[in-house]
């Protein structure tokens, strides 16, 4: 945890995706005014995680969100070392080499956590964090027993992770009680692994992608800078919500979410919109994973999305668009206003590379993209409706 961050604190979330006991259906996608969307719910052979914050939470409240939270102390406490000692060696604790250069990565990832006081790398420690937290915030626990770990890490496929399977050695009440004095202190998480003799399971926690909080938005004390995990799951696991921060949980297909959003019957944040529109790519688990597996070592960039308010509409601006600034303000100086009062389709007229979501209203959202993603990554699902030479352009 990096204590002399100023303007953001460092975060870490994890996308579920669990499979489910039906078999997915071929169905024409959902078109809306002739425009290809998503893929109808049926496509899908998994569900997503939703948790909806609390209406009293100072963060976006009410919103629906993955799990995930701040990162704390005991997440690079040196007493990991002696629980992972067999993977210490290895590159990342048997994560693996990233091929993203070190100077370009994000800093949360490229910070050298050791002039910081901790011998925990940051890739291990934000998926020791993203682990930590479903567990308090959903009762998820992604832990494998230390003697099966090795497996995990020589193993050239990577089965989908079982969370029954690798906690059906506890008694659920016994999770119950630690989860318990988890929630109450980070660092009991610890003593947690090392008296169950268990590990969080960071193998199965493929890097996904990196978002700022934009400036201005939420308040200037509530600003995050969080790591994006993909976990992908063999069965939905045993899910309860922690009733202070979560007041709800929900597993729905991306497109089910998506529709919801649309309907006005839930409301979740960009990053949110943005992740499940690229998921739609993938209705099946297993290429959503394998995906998510092979990709996950390329890296990933840091997204700081930029407001840019239009006459009809206000506009997020992502990396690599042709109106992203090029040096963003990150500490929320400068307010950002479109240029010349122009309405949305003049700025898209006059932007050649398009990387950007719209909103004409709070639950009226769509992603414009032309460019290719960086690090192999995938856009959200491709629609052949926004007229382009481009092969990547991309409007859910």
């Amino acid at each position: 945890m990096n204590t002399a961050l100023k303007h953001w604190k460092e975060a870490a979330t994890v996308i579920l995706a669990a499979g489910t006991r039906r078999s997915p259906v071929t169905e024409p996608p959902l078109r809306s005014a002739d425009r290809v969307t998503f893929p109808h719910k049926t496509a899908f052979d998994y569900e997503v995680l939703l948790l909806k914050r609390s209406g009293k939470s100072g963060f976006m409240p009410n919103a629906y969100v993955f799990p995930g939270g701040l990162a704390e102390a005991s997440d690079f406490s040196g007493e990991w070392m002696d629980l992972f000692k067999f993977f210490r060696k290895l590159p990342n604790f048997g994560i693996g080499v990233m091929k993203q250069p070190l100077e370009a990565r994000p800093p949360m990832f490229a910070t050298d956590r050791g002039r910081l006081g901790s011998p925990v790398p940051g890739d291990v420690a934000f998926r020791i964090c993203a682990v930590r937290e479903t567990f308090e915030e959903a009762g998820v626990l992604l832990v494998v027993p230390s003697k099966e770990a090795e497996r995990l890490v020589t193993d050239a496929e990577e089965a989908l992770f079982s969370p029954a399977a690798a906690t059906q050695r506890w008694d659920r009440s016994v999770i119950a009680e630690w989860r318990s004095l988890v929630i109450q202190n980070s660092s009991n998480f610890i003593r947690m692994c090392r008296e169950l003799d268990c590990l969080p399971n960071i193998w199965a926690m493929h890097e996904w992608g990196n978002w700022l909080t934009p400036t201005g938005v939420y308040g200037k004390q509530r600003r995050y800078d969080t790591a994006f995990y993909m976990c992908c799951l063999k069965e939905i696991p045993d899910t309860v919500h922690d009733q202070k921060e979560i007041v709800h949980f929900k597993w729905s297909s991306p497109s089910e979410i998506l529709c919801s959003f649309r309907d006005k019957e839930i409301w979740i944040a960009p990053p949110q919109f943005y992740d499940l529109g690229r998921m739609c790519n993938f209705p099946l688990l297993r290429d959503l994973h394998s995906f998510a597996r092979q990709r996950s070592l390329e890296g990933c960039e840091q997204w700081l999305p930029v407001r840019l308010l239009a006459t009809d509409s206000y506009i997020s601006l992502l990396p690599g668009d042709s109106l992203y600034p090029e040096n963003p303000d990150f500490l929320g100086k400068m307010n950002i206003s479109a240029p010349a009062e122009k309405c949305l389709e003049e700025l898209q007229r006059e932007s050649v590379n398009l990387h950007r979501i719209v909103n004409h209203d709070q639950y009226t959202a769509s992603v414009h993209i032309n460019i290719t993603p960086k690090f192999k990554h995938m856009p959200p699902l491709t629609s052949s409706a926004l007229e382009s030479s481009s092969k990547h352009d991309s409007k859910l």
